[in-house]
């Protein structure tokens, strides 16, 4: 029987999500099902706003960055009377099931409304901080991108014989601080999951000096802290609908500190670059099995799901389980980038 699907993708944006939702209208088509594509995330159940997806609609989308079919960080949940609104849209548009691509406050609504609607979830953030999953949509391109900075970043700061800060996005989570300060060679890595100390900063940089490395980089998740303080840096102290604040300048404080400690030091925040581009080879995979998965789930009636890539294979967990849980982060790995300065 002819199923419709809406598909909606909430949250910050990455590189990889038009390939995720170009696969689940592949997949769906393959069974008989109309796929409506919700537009700029839970926004769009809330306002109404939708369009039926077709292969012409999605032909060519697959490497494209950004998101198609818009996103936002509504949270219908937070905002007067929208719960009702989204209910109603989901009966007016006679939507048997919905596939949310998004981190944790994304599919987290779908849990809440259960009761109205069968949901399945897909992994997407460039955090890459959902549980249970090794990778989620966009990561692997935003690893990419971040590399690619930090490796011309260093050649300004060797030539000026300076620190280079380099502030990556990452709230309470260090994978993309972790794996692209690692590929790009980044003498110091900082992440929110260990508090970090100015001395123990000083004498990498001191270290190098010593060995005739007149200059450092030094790649920090913006989420990060230090020993004394334990808090984050925050920017203009905005909150959006799901409770978090607006983080941001940490790069700037951490620079000037070693400014004062008589080492000349610049900062750059790479902000919404860190998701733009076209999405790399190996998202591109991924996303398109996590996409075909999320429709297989529905097909075969297994509501209630999140999508996951786990030891090469492909598949789900409740997403309760997924987005409760806290993914941790690899402390061999983290541990063996202080021999890598």
């Amino acid at each position: 029987m002819a199923k419709r699907i809406g598909v909606l993708s909430g949250g910050g944006d990455s590189s990889a999500i038009n390939a995720t939702i170009r696969a689940i209208y592949l997949k769906a088509a393959s069974y008989g099902h109309e796929v409506i594509a919700i537009q700029d995330g839970w926004k769009g159940l809330v306002e109404g706003i939708s369009e039926k997806l077709t292969r012409e609609k999605v032909s060519g989308i697959l490497a494209e960055g950004g998101v198609f079919i818009g996103t936002s960080r509504t949270n219908p949940f937070k905002m007067d009377g929208a719960v009702e609104k989204v209910k109603a849209n989901i009966k007016k548009l006679k939507l048997d099931a919905i596939i949310a691509i998004g981190g944790d406050d994304t599919n987290g609504v779908i849990t809440k409304l259960a009761g109205e609607v069968k949901g399945v979830g897909i992994p997407q953030t460039i955090d890459n901080d959902i549980a249970h999953t090794d990778f989620s949509v966009g990561y692997a391109t935003a690893v990419e991108v971040v590399t690619d900075c930090i490796d011309k970043l260093h050649t300004t700061s060797f030539s000026h014989h300076r620190v280079m800060v380099i502030e990556v996005m990452g709230r309470d989570a260090g994978f993309l601080t972790l794996d692209s300060g690692i590929a790009g060679g980044a003498d110091v890595i900082l992440i929110p999951e260990v508090p970090y100390d100015y001395d123990e900063i000083m004498k990498v940089i001191e270290g190098r000096k010593a060995n005739g490395k007149d200059f450092t980089v030094i790649v920090v998740a913006e989420g990060a802290k230090t020993v004394d303080s334990g808090g984050q840096v925050t920017k203009s102290g905005k909150i959006d609908n799901f409770g978090h604040v607006q983080l941001g300048g940490i790069g700037e404080v951490i620079a000037e500190e070693i400014e004062k400690r008589g080492y000349e030091s610049r900062s750059v925040n790479l902000g919404h670059l860190q998701r733009c581009g076209k999405a790399s080879a190996y998202d591109r995979i991924i996303s398109t099995r996590m996409g075909m998965k999320a429709v297989a789930l529905i097909e075969e009636g297994n509501f209630g799901q999140m999508v996951v890539f786990k030891n090469g294979q492909i598949t789900s967990v409740p997403l309760g389980k997924a987005i409760n849980e806290e993914k941790p982060i690899d402390m061999e790995l983290y541990e063996m980038t202080k021999l890598l300065h």
